[in-house]
């Protein structure tokens, strides 16, 4: 018969590298579907006609130059078919594996980015231009899709299992395995006249560098030439990272491959037909549709409604079939689902857990092996992936609503749901944990005893992926919280307001941005415990999960996306620290403009795995496009010959070859329209613009916010602060002590003088205009002057225990002496041990090998310092359990022996080190091994 099933739809695109995605294949554009959108993303007004929806603003003024950046022809953010790429550097490895193929989150930025600017200028052509490009070219057209006829809801798919390793495949098709019924798809048909699935695919190859081109409209390829075409890059398990793939044409004719074109990588059957699959990333159609509200809303404040009525409609179309990401893979029962023959096939509704899971997916014959067609959905639940904002324009908004009788309470249903999903992941710290799963190991597995669930679904806490960790990327935190921070934005729902407030005090506590311009937030984090089993009636309180974060980073992309949701989260909220860590964060950002956008260089040291070894079967051999062999033995570089010619290769293979790891400077499609967006919003809605005029000076500035102690002595306190969001109508800002003026400082900064030594006070701060308008007063900070004994309340003593300056450990050995007038809670002191961490491994192990106050009640992490100096590229920090009690007057802690190690164990060389010091054996005051007291410096000094 026919292989008609792609067995392991497996996962999907995100900003790191390696991970793993869905099934799927390559396709032409569709008959007569030439793409003109060159013309479509070209369709604006003039420069110099472009504010004239809002009054000019330096926040608005900068979202236009950043536009312009993105749409200008020579930077090269478009194919000469108008399509986005997904980055203008073309040798980038992450989820797409080269920058000139294009993703659906591409597409939904790009709509996003066309909705803001229609926003400031009234200008709603390029927005309807994104909407007919995606139509006609991501949307894969009836040419493409020609067997969707033939779909049977009542057996939607026939039954192979996932596995976690990448060489446990192909995966045998198993019919005997019963599936459910697809309640949706005679709904759909009845509202739209076809079978077709409106939903985007998730890559493209833009430039033909697979050499897969499709003569468009033929729905299969005839031979390489030029022309954008549908491919896919995963399909085999958790554990295949991008470095393990075999990119494939989601239209199989066996053209190229082996005998069965490449579906005997994947699937094993008795025979195999040739034929088409496509896959959803939920998440980039819900932004799309997202997107869309945001236009909607706008175009109504300025009376253009109806020019946008059509785009508005393809989004609420794009929603109703987005439906199947809320379906279980293959429709069984939702809950307790531990057994492949054990676990009931859905009927109705049972199959349905209202979530945005990872992908649906959907596909056919291409008329050779009869008339067939399948889809599914997906078990899998992300927290990165959820999007209870454009869920609630599903459900509310009239212009959204989908055509299908169901989805307007399907929407309803979901959004609840959704917002319990993000409760229930919500760690002690305030970060969201990974997600869930119906499919325990894509394979209907038994999770481990004591796993808890969610409506019966067990905890993941790295759903889908897992090289890396699927949670661990902190973009998936900011992605996801920033459509949280849009839907309370929008509706000021109190779930949603909690859910944030905890967020962003997590977050704002982990990101920094220095006086000199540097800034950091969290990297890749680190996941202990789990949640508790959810009870809507009575929620738990999760003391058992929580996050660490394991390095920081300066992504602009991620940066813009937490700058989004600070921004909206204050707007609401009235915020005045979020609202100034957001102004900082962007104003840093900002100053890493370059000629094509803002960037920053990434040391890429994962280019080593451009060697690695691609699985393929004993027996098997095939040959691509390009020539390039297909057999066991084979590297990721070795399926892409075509990467040596690329004018970039030269600094990869010099990594190769032994040198230094190559840096880049990358202009991603979607971080660069989330910058311009994040300046878009800030604008809008805090950087004083006002449609059609100028903004109102003659209301007080905004607070400035982050007042945080500096340092302190036994008769001064330095303080410093974040600007107001008014920074350039302020003329001064106004410190007080305790409720009274201690003075004025025309900078962020301040040192109040005279006081008394060991003494507790009080500090706010008021920013004021030249009118003498004063705003409201900051957040208090408390700060305690020292006795006269040291630079603060303690001090830190330090004994080297290495005697080699040269080895494979660090072992400091730390002493701290309260030299304050009262008790102090170890629970609130830290101190950072600062070293360098060379090359070898970027992850380290750490340990409290004995501490007279209980190894049990020390704790120890290493945390990459961002913009990290010569002799400062990470620091130990060492900290205190609530166990370790508190510290008398004049009391030492006593001896704690510290060691950290390389994952590695590569060697360290310690004599550089900003605080270490040479001697041994003798304890010794440490001015480069600072401590902090509430997280304000107390003792020492910093790098």
């Amino acid at each position: 018969m026919h292989a008609p099933r792609t067995p392991d739809e497996s996962a999907r695109l995100s900003r790191r590298s390696f991970t793993t995605a869905a099934g799927g294949a390559l396709v032409a554009l569709g008959a007569g579907q030439a793409v003109a959108g060159a013309t479509a993303h070209a369709v604006q007004a003039p420069a110099g006609d472009r504010t004239k929806a809002v009054a000019a603003t330096p926040y608005t003024d900068a979202f236009l130059a950043q536009y312009e950046k993105i749409k200008d022809p020579a930077n090269g953010y478009f194919s000469p078919d108008g399509i986005p790429y997904h980055c203008v550097e073309t040798l980038i490895v992450e989820a797409p594996d080269h920058g000139h193929q294009t993703t659906s989150e591409a597409f939904s930025f790009w709509i996003w980015l066309e909705a803001a600017y229609g926003r400031v200028t009234g200008d709603w052509g390029p927005f309807n231009g994104a909407w007919e490009t995606a139509e006609r070219s991501i949307i894969p057209p009836h040419a493409d899709q020609p067997s969707s006829g033939s779909y049977n809801p009542g057996s939607p798919a026939t039954y192979a299992p996932e596995h976690p390793e990448v060489s446990s495949y192909p995966s045998q098709l198993d019919p005997g395995v019963p599936v459910g019924q697809d309640p949706i798809a005679a709904e759909l048909a009845s509202a739209y006249g076809t079978m077709d699935v409106y939903g985007m695919h998730w890559l493209m190859d833009l430039d033909n560098v697979y050499g897969y081109g499709n003569t468009p409209g033929t729905g299969g390829q005839n031979g390489p030439g030029p022309g954008a075409s549908f491919i896919n890059s995963y399909q085999r398990g958790s554990q295949e990272s991008v470095w393990e793939t075999i990119p494939q044409p989601t239209t199989d004719l066996f053209e190229y491959g082996g005998p069965n074109g490449y579906l005997d990588l994947f699937v094993g059957d008795a025979s195999y037909a040739r034929q088409w699959k496509y896959t959803n990333a939920p998440d980039a159609d819900a932004r799309a549709v997202q997107a869309a509200y945001w236009a909607l809303t706008w175009a109504k404040e300025q009376g253009n409604a109806g020019q946008i009525s059509a785009s508005v409609a393809r989004a609420a179309k794009m929603g109703d079939y987005l439906r199947y990401a809320m379906f279980d893979k293959y429709f069984k029962q939702i809950g307790d689902c531990d057994s492949p023959t054990g676990c009931p096939a859905g009927t109705g509704r049972t199959s349905q857990h209202y979530l945005l899971s990872w992908y649906y997916a959907w596909g056919g014959s291409t008329g050779s092996g009869g008339g067939w067609a399948w889809r599914i959905g997906d078990g899998a639940s992300h927290q990165g992936y959820q999007n209870p904002f454009a869920t609630w324009a599903l459900s509310t908004v009239p212009e959204l609503t989908p055509k299908s009788p169901t989805a307007k309470s399907d929407w309803a249903k979901s959004l609840t749901r959704q917002l319990e999903f993000l409760r229930w992941l919500q760690s002690t710290e305030g970060a969201l944990a990974g997600g869930c799963t119906n499919s325990w190991e894509g394979q209907y597995g038994t999770p481990p005893a004591g796993t808890p669930t969610f409506y019966g679904m067990p905890y993941d806490w790295q759903p889908v992926y897992h090289d890396p960790p699927s949670n661990n990327w902190f973009g998936f935190q900011v992605w996801g919280m920033e459509r949280v921070a849009q839907y309370y934005h929008a509706t000021g729902n109190a779930d949603a307001g909690a859910i944030l407030a905890k967020w962003v005090a997590w977050a704002s506590a982990e990101t920094t941005v220095g006086a000199d311009g540097s800034y950091r937030f969290p990297s890749t984090l680190r996941w202990t415990g789990a949640p508790d089993t959810w009870n809507a009636a009575n929620p738990g309180a999760n003391a058992g999960l929580h996050v660490d974060v394991v390095d920081y980073a300066d992504d602009v992309g991620v940066g813009a996306a937490l700058v989004m949701t600070l921004v909206y989260y204050a707007a609401r909220a009235a915020d005045t620290d979020a609202a100034a860590l957001a102004k900082a964060l962007l104003d840093a950002m900002a100053a890493h403009a370059d000629d094509k956008g803002i960037a920053v260089p990434e040391t890429r040291r994962d280019y080593n795995r451009f060697d690695d070894e691609v699985y393929v079967p004993a027996g098997w051999s095939g040959t691509s496009p390009h020539g390039d062999p297909i057999a066991p033995g084979v590297t990721f570089i070795g399926l892409r010959s075509w990467y040596r010619e690329d004018p970039d290769w030269e600094k990869v293979q010099t990594y190769l070859d032994g040198g230094a790891a190559p840096v880049f400077t990358y202009h991603r499609f979607w971080a660069q329209a989330a910058l311009a967006l994040a300046l878009a919003a800030y604008g809008e809605l805090l950087g004083g613009e006002t449609p059609g005029g100028p903004g109102d000076d003659t209301e007080p500035p905004t607070a400035p916010g982050g007042l945080r102690v500096t340092g302190t002595t036994a008769s001064s306190v330095a303080l410093a602060w974040t600007a107001s969001t008014d920074n350039v109508r302020v003329t001064a800002y106004d410190v007080y002590r305790d409720g009274t003026p201690a003075g004025s400082a025309t900078s962020t900064s301040f040192t109040d003088t005279g006081l008394s030594a060991a003494t507790a006070y009080s500090y706010t701060v008021a920013a004021r205009d030249a009118a003498g308008n004063a705003s409201p007063h900051s957040a208090a900070v408390a700060a305690r002057t020292g006795t006269g004994t040291g630079t603060g309340a303690v001090k830190v003593e330090y004994r080297n225990n290495d005697q080699a300056a040269t080895d494979n450990q660090i072992r400091p050995g730390l002493r701290i002496v309260n030299t304050g007038g009262g008790a102090l809670s170890l629970s609130t002191l830290t101190l950072r041990y600062w070293f360098s961490g060379e090359s070898g491994a970027a992850t380290y192990s750490t340990w409290c090998d004995y501490a007279q106050l209980g190894a049990a009640n020390v704790t120890h992490r290493v945390v990459a310092a961002g913009g990290g100096k010569a002799g400062a590229t990470h620091y130990l920090e060492v900290g205190f359990t609530a166990g370790a009690g508190s510290l008398a007057a004049g009391a030492s802690t006593g001896d704690i022996q510290l060691r950290l190690n390389k994952t590695d164990w590569s060697a360290f060389d310690e004599s550089d080190d900003y605080s270490r010091a040479a001697t041994t054996g003798t304890y010794i005051d440490a001015q480069r091994v600072v401590a902090y007291v509430a997280g304000s410096p107390v003792w020492g000094t910093e790098p």
